[in-house]
């Protein structure tokens, strides 16, 4: 008599039970909507050969806790939350050709001089990833290299516990042996992943896995990805030049406040020293053109708002931001026609981020809006300062945190002062110009050049 089937296949649409999969429904009509569930009998059977697991107190685990490993990069330590822990899965992503393979190499280089790493590639032959260590400069004989796509070779290589820390470029690559789809199914990066994750944790080995992204910026593969790994870094910037920031999107042992800002030079990916002087020091002084105080985590960043208007030649204006949300710019610019007395619905407006920076933070509102409306006028601001504020849709200016942060960073670069929201409470700062709404910010603070 043949075994009964341990698996049933369950609609998600109709909720319809069928033993076998198929792509369709033979219920709904449904497509791609049968999953896979364990029958009841088979959970049942689980729980009564499962075996009590063994307790320990939480103050012994955290008695064998390991010292951090350090980069020797300090821009990524503090992105880490000072340094990799020890056992931990840390994923990686970025464009292609962001830098990801080049800022990774680097960190091996420096952590080989203390530490055992290894680093293994599945994309690239070792012969070109030698020519790369050459060029950067990287070359350590401490430094240990493979070439392999088998998640089973490089899960017994991690178990055995001879490296402290394993790079792999990439998942994407990575096929076990037990999964028959090819490298890169939502399958295969699932089960590699957790076989890693399994190798890793039983060694206390830190891995770093080198994830690649979607055509909308997304880690391709299934969400359960980034969910498994401890860490998520994300490395931005425009690939063709500019700043490259690394953000942590997740981080189970530090912030995920702070962010890491380089540049590529011949040498590779290198921390910058003072990036707000850097992306101040080509800029003319002219209407549309405000500087904004920013925050990347907890370091103060001043960055310049480009604004342009210009009469629409179409029936329907355009709106276009680089670096900046066009729903943020839209819902500002609406703002500015109800709250002010400009009138934008006849004219195209566009808003640049100089540097090629991604700026998410609310602060940035009042900004935006004073070179809108400086570009629509024809008007500069009044004194050397700084601006930065959240708006409201009454056209309030509301608080921001860390004001003390961002005047301190304007006053080393030679602002005179900052324009922000009225201070209510905490330390007097005397170089900070208040205003009450975005409509008084214009007011007093635009005239004619």
């Amino acid at each position: 008599m043949a075994k009964k089937s341990a698996t049933r296949y369950v609609c998600s649409n109709c909720g319809n039970t069928t033993s076998s999969w198929s792509g369709k429904c033979p219920q709904c009509g449904e497509w791609n909507t049968l999953q896979e569930q364990l029958s009841v009998a088979t959970i049942a059977g689980s729980v009564a050969h499962g075996s009590v697991l063994q307790t320990q107190s939480v103050a012994t685990s955290v008695s064998k806790d390991q010292k951090r490993i350090t980069t020797g990069i300090d821009d990524i330590d503090v992105v880490f939350g000072g340094g990799i822990v020890a056992g931990s899965v840390n994923l990686i992503a970025g464009q292609p050709g962001i830098g990801k393979s080049t800022l990774l190499l680097q960190l091996a280089y420096a952590v080989a001089a203390n530490e055992s790493v290894l680093y293994v590639s599945g994309e690239e032959s070792a012969h070109q990833i030698g020519l790369r260590a050459q060029r950067l400069g990287t070359l350590r004989p401490e430094l240990q290299l493979a070439t392999s796509t088998s998640a089973d070779d490089i899960a017994a290589t991690i178990a055995s516990g001879t490296y402290r820390l394993v790079i792999i470029d990439s998942i994407q690559t990575i096929t076990c042996s037990a999964i028959a789809s090819a490298a890169g199914n939502v399958s295969q990066i699932t089960n590699s992943t957790q076989l890693l994750t399994l190798a890793a944790k039983q060694s206390n080995t830190a891995i770093i896995l080198v994830g690649h992204v979607t055509k909308e910026g997304a880690i391709a593969g299934p969400k359960v990805l980034e969910h498994v790994v401890d860490v998520v870094l994300q490395l931005e910037g425009d690939r063709y030049g500019g700043f490259k920031l690394l953000r942590a999107v997740k981080n189970r042992f530090g912030s995920t406040n702070e962010a890491g800002i380089f540049e590529m030079v011949e040498n590779g990916l290198q921390p910058v020293q003072n990036p707000s002087a850097a992306l101040l020091s080509e800029r003319q002084v002219s209407d549309g053109s405000v500087v904004l105080a920013t925050m990347e985590g907890t370091r103060p960043l001043l960055v310049e708002v480009q604004a342009l208007v210009n009469k629409t030649s179409y029936g329907y204006p355009k709106r276009a931001a680089s670096g900046f949300d066009l729903n943020r710019l839209n819902l500002l610019v609406a703002v500015l026609e109800r709250r002010t007395k400009l009138n934008l619905a006849e004219y195209d407006i566009y808003i640049n981020i100089v540097g090629g920076m991604q700026i998410r933070e609310p602060a940035a509102d009042l900004a935006v809006c004073m070179a809108i409306g400086s570009a629509a006028k024809g008007l500069q601001l009044k004194q050397n300062a700084v601006v930065f504020g959240e708006v409201g849709l009454s056209g309030e200016v509301r608080h921001v945190p860390q004001a003390e942060k961002r005047l301190s960073e304007a006053t080393k670069l030679g602002f005179d002062g900052a324009i922000g929201p009225i201070q209510k409470s905490g330390k007097k700062l005397t170089k900070l110009s208040g205003v009450a709404d975005v409509r008084d910010a214009l007011n007093k603070f635009l005239e004619k050049d």
